[in-house]
């Protein structure tokens, strides 16, 4: 997830504090990962640095001066290209958990035991985004699904990669 494109689009939809962004963020997109104060303040930094995003009005508060951030054309321009532009397709062809498979049978390793540890983890994190679904709210019960397709998708290629292992450790000890 890219945290200054969706900054700015926070911004977009209206002007607002740090505190106010981090909230909405957290609200929307963090899902269990809050995004650190700091980070939001330098993330804000860096925006005016780059002119996609002005210091409005400042209002005093309990502790430091509340700045109102407002997003600048440039800003809005990125945004709209960001949002335009089809997100590339995933995953890799080649991914960790690939990655491993080759490696245990390149070495010699119990490559279905690593595959039926992973199967495990995947299952529980399954009923983790089973239960959000059921107890969450649309944006949660969203998110959990694209999650457990995903894993669906994983358990699948498992299932595959397992009926293959003995030629695929052919192939690869050669």
């Amino acid at each position: 997830m890219s945290v200054p494109l969706t900054l700015l689009g926070l911004l977009e939809r209206e002007p607002s504090h740090g505190y106010d962004l981090k909230r909405d963020y957290d609200t929307f997109f963090s899902r269990g990962k809050p995004l650190p104060f700091g980070q939001v303040y330098a993330t804000l930094g860096r925006l005016a640095r780059d002119g996609k995003i002005v210091i409005g009005e400042v209002e005093p508060g309990v502790g430091p001066d509340r700045k109102r951030y407002l997003i600048t054309e440039r800003g809005a321009t990125e945004v709209d290209a960001w949002l335009t532009e089809p997100v590339e397709a995933e995953p890799n062809l080649q991914t960790v958990l690939f990655t491993k498979v080759v490696l245990a049978l390149m070495l010699d390793r119990p490559a279905a035991d690593y595959l039926d540890a992973q199967r495990a983890v995947h299952l529980r994190r399954m009923t983790e985004l089973t239960a959000i679904k059921r107890d969450g709210n649309l944006v949660d019960t969203l998110l959990a699904d694209h999650g457990l397709f995903h894993l669906e998708a994983d358990l699948h290629w498992m299932d595959t990669t397992i009926a293959r292992l003995d030629a695929l450790r052919k192939m690869v000890r050669r």
